[in-house]
């Protein structure tokens, strides 16, 4: 299988929906959902998943399955089935300052407007001084994700480092990429600088008349497609494909975006237990407490991506989780 290019594919189609632009920005959208409040409150959010907010116990090594990733990871790069013509920029300083109107600035970057937020932190929109782009910034504090377990084992902060190394080793046309990290150790800040997408589609579960047509749709699941199997061949599970996770750029193409949730196995054994993803759009499988395979669940959350895309609306929504599920 081969990397990079190989399942590329190009559209002059433009987004027939995207979310409402920040101000000064035409045909913005929110990159990846984090912090619904600004980075700099330590009381931000709370990881919507199975996790209590607690100490951390000397004895865990939380970062024991993000070496493991690593160690994967680098396997791959060292066989050359992954390359990247640039490398992920690893800035270990870190200057926040303002600029001479007033904007915040982070090193090279100035603050434009607040374009997302979630679970863990926010993303931001900011101007390179440096080349005159725009870029999507993932903002956390390292404090705050060490406090937020999401398995035995694992914090919000093993997600972020694992979701940085994979994203350190993606390269494809249908795959939102990775700049920079910025990770000053005498600093509770931590940024990732993403590649910035104009706009998604937004599925409002209206019906027909918010649907993308058949037309828009195949070339929509083409590039969803394209980007999914190059991750499957390199044994990454994205976990959570939904129309949220995949951003439209101004010339239609479609790119997979959000790693947070990730997985990397050694082989093709993708068996996973934790399923973190969005119910609506979670396997059945997945809701069992048991193994299940992280190919097919993300191969059926396309399914429900392209029934969304097509009609308009969910397939399976309840009242509660539970009347989801059980759909």
């Amino acid at each position: 299988m081969g990397c990079c290019g190989c399942f590329g594919f190009s559209s002059s189609r433009k987004p027939k929906k995207a979310l409402n632009s920040c101000r000064g920005m035409p045909n913005s959208a929110s990159q990846e959902s984090l912090l619904d409040d600004d980075v700099e409150d330590e009381d931000d959010g709370f990881y919507n998943g199975d996790m209590t907010e607690t100490g951390i116990p000397d004895e865990y090594d939380f970062h024991s399955p993000t070496k493991r990733s690593e160690q994967i990871l680098m396997s791959l790069l060292e066989s050359g089935l992954i390359c990247r013509e640039f490398p992920v920029k690893e800035t270990n300083s870190l200057l926040r300052s303002e600029d001479e109107d007033g904007n915040k600035t982070i090193n090279e970057y100035v603050r434009q407007c607040k374009i997302g937020s979630g679970s863990y932190g926010k993303v931001v929109l900011y101007r390179s001084r440096v080349d005159g782009k725009h870029y999507a910034i993932k903002a956390f504090h390292k404090s705050h994700l060490l406090k937020l377990r999401v398995a035995p084992s694992e914090t919000a902060m093993t997600d972020v480092y694992r979701e940085v190394l994979i994203m350190k080793v993606l390269s494809h046309p249908n795959i939102v990429n990775l700049v920079e990290v910025i990770d000053d150790p005498t600093t509770d800040h931590f940024y990732m600088v993403l590649e910035y997408v104009e706009g998604k589609w937004v599925c409002e579960g209206a019906g027909s008349s918010c649907a993308l047509g058949e037309n828009t749709a195949r070339k929509y699941l083409r590039d969803v497609v394209s980007g999914l199997m190059y991750l499957h061949s390199h044994n990454i599970v994205h976990g959570d494909i939904k129309p949220d996770n995949l951003l439209v750029t101004g010339s239609g193409t479609v790119k997979i975006g959000d790693f947070s949730v990730s997985q990397v196995s050694e082989d093709d054994n993708d068996e996973l237990r934790r399923s973190p993803g969005t119910p609506v759009f979670t396997a059945p499988e997945c809701c069992l407490g048991v193994t299940y395979h992280g190919r097919l669940a993300d191969t059926w959350a396309v399914g429900v991506t392209l029934y969304c895309y097509i009609l308009g609306k969910y397939p399976f929504l309840g009242e509660t989780l539970q009347d989801t599920y059980d759909k």
